[in-house]
C-alpha cells in the first residue's frame, strides 16, 4: 500500500505553520503566545514540522511576529478592518489585543474555513470576525468580494501571510491591481522571498510540495519594487534574517550572515526573505 503523502494539499501547509506557532509559544522567551495553535495543527502538523523544518521554525516565528507588529501599528493609526487573504489556521482575532468594534475578515477555500470553524467552536474572538469562502484564483469571484467589502469599509489593512509564494508572477500582479482598485484598501503587509530563496526551498521540498500541487513559485527579482506598477509603494521592509538575529532565534551557522547589512532593493540568487509593508500609491 502506498503511504499517504506528508502534505496532501495546500491546506496542510496551514497545519505546518500552526505547529510553528505552537513551538514558538512553548518557549519561555516566546515572541507571542498562541494557545490555540497546537489544537489547529494536530498530529499531522507536528509530523510536517519534524520532517519539513528539522532545523527550526525561526523564519515562521519571525514572520508571524513582524506581521503582528504591523497589524498593531495599523490599528494605532486608525485602521478599522483587516482583510486576511488565505487566512488558513491563523488565530490573530483570538490572541491579539483588538478593539471590540474592529472588523476582521478571513478569506480562504471553503473546506479549510469549515474545518477551522469546527476546531475553534466554543472560542470567542476579541473583535467582529467574518469568514468568507472565496477562491482567490477565481478572478471574477475575488473582484466581486473586494468590491462588496470596499463598499462597507473605510480603512482596510490587507494581510497576505504565506500566500504569494504559491502563485504565478502574473497572478500576483493581477491580484495586486485588483486590491489597489479599492480606495479603502490602504495598506498591505506580506512576506516576500528572493528568487534564490524560492529556488533553494523548492529544491529542498520539491518532492513534498510539488506532489501536493503546491510548488513554491513566486520570488520577484525586483524585490518589493515589483508591486509599484500595480499601485503599491513600499513603506517598510523587515529582513527575517536580521529580525531573527535581534530576537536570538538564528542557528549558529546563520549568525555570521546577519552581520551583513540588510537589503530592501533588487533581489537575486542569494537567499532573502522579508516582511514587507506597502501603502496604496
Amino acid at each position: 500500500m502506498t503511504p499517504e503523502p506528508l502534505i496532501r494539499n495546500i491546506s496542510d501547509t496551514a497545519r505546518w505553520v500552526a505547529m510553528c506557532r505552537a513551538t514558538e509559544s512553548d518557549r519561555p522567551d516566546a515572541l507571542f503566545r498562541d494557545p490555540l495553535a497546537r489544537r489547529l495543527a494536530g498530529d499531522r502538523g507536528e509530523q510536517i514540522l519534524r520532517q519539513m523544518t528539522p532545523g527550526g521554525h525561526w523564519a515562521f516565528a519571525l514572520r508571524t511576529h513582524l506581521i503582528d507588529r504591523a497589524i498593531e501599528s495599523a490599528i494605532a493609526e486608525g485602521f478599522t478592518t483587516v482583510l486576511n487573504l488565505a487566512a488558513g489556521f491563523d488565530t490573530r482575532p483570538y490572541r491579539l489585543d483588538l478593539p471590540r468594534e474592529f472588523h476582521w475578515v478571513e478569506v480562504d477555500l471553503p473546506a479549510i474555513l469549515e474545518e477551522k470553524q469546527g476546531l475553534l467552536r466554543g472560542e470567542t474572538p476579541r473583535c467582529r470576525l467574518d469568514r468568507v469562502p472565496v477562491n482567490l484564483v477565481d478572478v471574477e469571484a475575488r473582484r466581486l468580494f473586494f468590491a462588496r467589502l470596499g463598499s462597507v469599509s473605510t480603512k482596510v489593512l490587507i494581510v497576505a501571510e504565506g500566500l504569494l509564494v504559491y502563485l504565478e508572477r502574473d497572478n500576483v500582479a493581477a491580484l495586486a491591481r485588483d486590491l489597489a482598485a479599492s480606495t479603502c484598501f490602504q495598506r498591505w503587509v506580506m512576506d516576500l522571498a528572493s528568487p534564490g530563496l524560492v529556488h533553494m526551498l523548492q529544491k529542498q521540498w520539491e518532492k513534498t510540495l510539488t506532489r501536493a500541487g503546491s510548488p513554491l513559485i513566486f520570488g520577484p527579482p525586483e524585490g518589493p519594487a515589483f508591486f509599484q506598477p500595480a499601485g503599491w509603494r513600499p513603506r517598510e521592509v523587515h529582513s527575517l534574517l536580521h529580525a531573527a538575529a535581534r530576537a536570538r532565534r538564528l542557528p549558529l551557522w546563520l549568525r555570521l550572515l546577519a552581520l551583513f547589512p540588510a537589503s530592501s532593493g533588487t533581489q537575486g540568487s542569494r537567499p532573502w526573505s522579508a516582511v514587507c509593508i506597502f501603502d496604496r500609491a
